[in-house]
């Protein structure tokens, strides 16, 4: 289900619009976050994503084990068919 209402980025107001802020012509975005699932099929990626894109800092130790273990499930996953 598409959400009606979205949030502009720049100034912060609420509007009806999917293309373009009313107000200022900002960029917009929805409000809210996704649904929660306990089991989150994609949180894996999205960790993955943050680490790799700077949005999370860790040590450079704590991400080669995370991308080593990504790496090796990712591995046993692909021949289970």
């Amino acid at each position: 289900m598409d959400s009606i209402l979205r949030r502009c980025k720049n100034c912060g107001r609420y509007t009806m619009r999917k293309d373009r802020c009313p107000y200022c012509g900002g960029e917009l975005e929805i409000p809210h976050p996704p649904k929660f699932s306990p089991d989150d099929k994609y949180g894996r990626y999205r960790l993955l994503m943050k680490i790799m894109s700077g949005e999370i800092r860790l040590s450079q130790d704590i991400i080669n084990a995370i991308l080593v273990s990504h790496k090796q499930s990712a591995s046993q996953g692909s021949g289970t068919r």
